[in-house]
């Protein structure tokens, strides 16, 4: 354990590396969209494919990734694998971290929005 500032304990070398591979996972946007979506609750392949616009194949191999990692879980319904976020924990970082955003993006005026779109 690191250093104790103001209260807090810094994290472990080995959480922080956990946790930035898990943000890192997270940095792709198919994948958010994907854990987006999932978090508003569970879906099948096909599904998912459909909402968030991407390629059947692609979506599965972002869920095999996201499965390996344990941010996602899945069983089978017949014919059908279903997936979904098992840690509440995560679905409330998705969550707050997307929706704070929008948020935002729907705050500021729209030149300096442009300007921020431009990388300005």
């Amino acid at each position: 354990m690191g250093e104790n500032v103001g209260g807090f304990t810094d994290p472990s070398d080995g959480v922080l590396t956990e946790a930035a591979a898990v943000f890192g996972l997270l940095a792709s946007p198919a994948r958010l969209h994907i854990m987006w979506a999932l978090s508003q609750g569970e879906s099948d392949v096909t599904c998912l494919a459909d909402r968030v616009g991407g390629a059947l194949p692609a979506v599965s191999q972002h869920l095999a990734k996201l499965r390996l990692a344990g941010l996602v879980r899945s069983r089978r319904e017949g014919r059908r694998q279903v997936y979904y976020v098992d840690d509440p924990d995560i679905v409330t970082v998705v969550r707050v971290t997307v929706g704070q955003l929008t948020a935002r993006s729907q705050q500021v005026p729209a030149p300096v929005r442009r300007l921020y779109e431009a990388g300005v």
